[in-house]
């Protein structure tokens, strides 16, 4: 099993609720009622997402890791 992450920006709506998109992902957005729905279903958005770029033979982008 390989691991990965992406960094996620998560934005309150106009209205109701909150969006969310990974900048190292592009195309790949969510949103939810909640912080914690629009989590959960970023969660699963990037999960779908990176399954779909291995499944086409396509790389995973990665960020560099962050200097401390």
């Amino acid at each position: 099993m390989r691991f990965y992450h992406f960094k996620v920006v998560i934005e309150k709506e106009a209205g109701e609720g909150y969006s969310n998109y990974s900048p190292g992902l592009p195309g790949c957005f969510s949103n939810g009622r909640s912080i914690e729905e629009a989590r959960r279903n970023m969660r699963e958005a990037i999960q779908q997402h990176v399954a779909s770029l291995l499944a086409h033979g396509e790389p995973v982008p990665q960020a560099s890791p962050c200097a401390s």
